[in-house]
């Protein structure tokens, strides 16, 4: 797993309250993760996917994003059905599934008790955000309002105009294009905030915003050989 530019230590200490939790959480579960949660997927990357924090029984267990939870369930499928990912999903991080073009991080690199950081926590997080966003990727799709805000903040962008709202997308201008959507939780799928059909139209809007970056490169490529 590609670690990328900057990534917390594995006994981070950057938020106590986090590093408390883990550790309480490492005495009872001491055979799972139970650290910072790498990002997923190729630092070059054109689709970078934001999430909030590993879940505790999910990332957290399996030291991979969005891997052993119903919320990894649904982001993979809808991956593999739109182009970026290959292989099988088997909720374990050794199942040899690969993305393709496509980056996966959180707001959040550890878990929060009740899956709930606090304001200070994102903030203290956001310089590892930052970093992933330097790469940069063509298009961000943050998963929910939390990491929809931090995404803003790690770009300098306002809030007011840039509101989070499932579907909307943000063209930054000399940056990345952003694409929210609420996150695919299983409380937001049970409750019908977000149903499978919502979600892949995210990805359908995704799909036709990267290959639109792709195209755009390859074109400017051509203009800068003459």
């Amino acid at each position: 797993m590609d670690l990328g530019p900057s990534a917390p230590p594995a006994d981070c200490q950057f938020c106590p309250r986090l590093a408390a939790f883990r550790a309480a959480n490492r005495r009872v579960f001491p055979d799972w993760h139970n650290a910072p949660v790498a990002s997923f997927g190729d630092v070059a990357a054109r689709l970078l996917i934001v999430g909030l924090a590993p879940g505790l029984r999910g990332a957290n267990r399996t030291g991979r994003p969005f891997t052993g939870d119903h919320a990894g369930e649904i982001l993979y499928a809808t991956l593999s059905r739109f182009g970026f990912a290959r292989g099988r999903y088997a909720a374990t991080p050794d199942d040899g599934l690969e993305l393709i073009d496509c980056r996966i991080t959180n707001a959040v690199r550890c878990v929060p008790p009740e899956n709930r950081p606090t304001g200070g926590e994102v903030n203290a997080c956001r310089r590892f955000l930052e970093d992933e966003l330097r790469a940069p990727p063509s298009v961000v799709l943050p998963l929910g309002g939390i990491a929809h805000g931090s995404v803003l903040r790690a770009l300098g962008l306002n809030g007011s105009r840039h509101p989070f709202a499932h579907g909307a997308v943000y063209a930054v201008p000399g940056g990345p294009t952003l694409a929210p959507s609420y996150h695919c939780s299983r409380y937001n799928l049970n409750t019908g905030r977000l149903t499978p059909a919502m979600f892949e139209q995210i990805f359908a809007t995704v799909r036709r915003l990267v290959d639109a970056a792709s195209a755009d490169g390859a074109r400017g490529a051509v203009v800068r050989a003459r």
